[in-house]
């Protein structure tokens, strides 16, 4: 941040590409000055996005819990024994100067109201955990944040939904939006029973009945109790999806709703505000944010489109602002995302060059390119679509996508088993010009981050991006914050009156999104995609040569099992 505004933001896992890379982001804080056009010595401050000493607190505690097997005691030493953050920013940055360390929970309500354009608001934050916090009620006036109430560790909805995600077989920290996609499909049957994981109390409190859980003890989230309650084992992963885990994805979805939909009323009643902020990962689920702006009693919503921890950096940096410029960060709403790494045209230009391979060249004529690439989606390709800077947060918005032609009955399937090489009940996003949303969607208002979902009232069919229930989870488009994919959806427009692209992730299952030319050509290799577009230039699949087809820049997965939330 620069005087209260946002100049850069980015993940780790972009540059190390590794996913959900937790290591110390010193590629990102590289990227960040460059971007900036300054050296660590310009930097007045840094800011950390959470508390390490409650969190050792909390760390040391667990490690004491009686009947802690020696395996998991072990790993909580290891952690406890490092708990200072200051030392790794001094060390790996040649920073001396001042550090602010921002509450974990502050970080999360701090990047949502702060970039919300809102001069007041209630804010609701929701997570697996940060320090002790796993759920926040905040009331927010100018400058000043106040935390009115907290629900503390181990009870948490985060920690709930990562349960019933490792019950049904998915990677927990990274599967749980799989389970909001699977709920569609189900019935909800087993609403009773899973209801019983969560114990309400008054206000803003609950509990969760921990004989159901296994966090505390094991390198898993969930006990046998639960498997015992649903009357079935737990689902192995890469297994059979029945109509039985679909039912169970689709019960605790609607639990977790209801529960945040009392949560959201009794914070108004807290704070009476027209205006709600959430941040968190829970905030990420889409549905459930919907439903609190519909049924609740808020009449505007902001989330943080990076509503995970990786998001938190914008609140610790625009705490920070505030402690030491005695004023909030810039009133205005944040209008994009787009604030990663751009690749230099020349650059491109120079690396396809280098390659041999034949390539279009449209540097001098963007209506040429727009037109060639729509020809290819009409054909029924499936395009890699790279421009201009980077996306922040874990949704591609037209900066670095997969596209295709949303009217094809095909396209879901063929997108998720061929491309993305991952499971084909997943939904896709549609991407809309936003002076048109409200004919195709039940939209009154902008959506430029994917954040909620609402019904298709599209006046043709859109089966590729309309989920089962008839729903989608929908992009505004605007051109003056994305100009070229505005114009990409226009022209789209004028030769199809279908305003609305399939836009997802520019990625294969289990890598980051790509950011650099060498990720974008590396994942297009491996994939079964007909075009890229990296910027200016256009290469087709078939002029590509077979060493391109197992290129990858991804980092290799570790081999353990990912089965308990990351909270150490």
């Amino acid at each position: 941040m620069r005087d209260g505004k946002l100049i850069a933001a980015a993940q780790e896992e972009r540059f190390s590409r590794k996913k959900n890379d937790n290591a110390f982001p010193l590629n990102a804080f590289s990227y960040c000055l460059d971007e900036a056009g300054i050296t660590i010595a310009d930097v007045d401050c840094v800011a950390f996005y959470e508390d390490p000493c409650p969190k050792l607190g909390r760390q040391i505690w667990m490690g004491m819990l009686p009947g802690l097997p020696g395996k998991r005691r072990s790993t909580l030493q290891r952690r406890v024994l490092w708990s200072r953050p200051e030392s790794e920013i001094r060390l790996l940055t040649g920073y001396n100067g001042p550090i602010e360390i921002v509450d974990h929970h502050l970080s999360h309500a701090a990047s949502a109201y702060y970039f919300s354009g809102f001069e007041e608001a209630a804010i609701l934050t929701v997570d697996g955990v940060g320090e002790w916090p796993t759920t926040t009620y905040s009331s927010a006036e100018g400058p000043q944040i106040r935390r009115l109430e907290q629900v503390d560790f181990p009870h948490s909805l985060g920690l709930f939904y990562s349960a019933i995600t490792g019950y049904l077989g998915f990677e927990v920290n990274e599967g749980e939006y799989k389970v909001m996609g699977l709920a569609p499909y189900g019935r909800a049957t087993y609403v009773e029973q899973i209801s019983d994981l969560i114990e309400e109390q008054d206000g803003g409190q609950y509990r969760l009945n921990l004989k159901y859980y296994s966090f505390l003890q094991e390198d898993r989230m969930f006990s046998q109790a639960l498997c015992d309650l649903l009357r079935q084992p737990a689902r192995s992963p890469e297994t059979e999806l029945t109509q039985f885990h679909m039912d169970v994805a689709r019960s605790a979805q609607v639990v977790l709703e209801e529960t945040l939909l009392r949560k959201v009323r009794y914070l108004h009643d807290r704070f009476p505000s027209e205006n709600l902020c959430m941040a968190g990962g829970v905030a990420l689920n889409v549905v459930a944010n919907s439903r609190c702006l519909k049924e609740g009693p808020f009449k505007r919503l902001f989330v943080q489109p990076a509503a995970g921890d990786a998001g938190s950096c914008l609140g610790a940096a625009a705490v920070a602002h505030v402690r030491l410029a005695q004023e909030r960060p810039s009133l205005e709403q944040l209008k994009h995302v787009y604030l990663g790494p751009s690749n230099p045209v020349n650059e491109t230009g120079h690396i396809l060059t280098c390659s041999g391979v034949p390539f279009r060249d449209f540097r001098d004529d963007e209506a040429a390119l727009i037109e060639f690439v729509v020809d290819r989606l009409l054909d029924g390709h499936v395009v890699g679509w790279v421009w201009g800077r980077m996306e922040f947060g874990p949704r591609s918005l037209g900066a670095r996508s997969i596209l295709a032609d949303p009217r094809r009955p095909e396209m879901q399937e063929r997108v998720n088993s061929l491309i993305k090489q991952r499971e084909t009940f997943r939904p896709f996003a549609p991407a809309i010009l936003e002076s048109l949303s409200h004919k195709f969607f039940a939209l009154d208002h902008p959506s430029p981050f994917m954040l909620e979902t609402c019904d298709v009232i599209s006046p043709f069919p859109l089966p590729a991006v309309t989920h089962v229930d008839g729903s989608a989870r929908v992009q505004t488009v605007s051109e003056t914050t994305n100009p070229r994919f505005a114009r990409l959806l226009e022209c789209f427009y004028q030769r199809t009156r279908c305003p609305v692209l399939l836009n997802t992730s520019f990625n294969l299952r289990g890598e980051p999104i790509v950011s650099s030319v060498m990720d974008a050509i590396s994942c297009f290799g491996r994939s079964k995609m007909e075009l890229l577009v990296l910027d200016d230039f256009v290469i087709e699949r078939r002029d590509i040569p077979k060493a391109w087809e197992s290129y990858s820049t991804a980092a290799p997965r570790p081999s353990e099992d990912y089965l308990v939330y990351t909270m150490l």
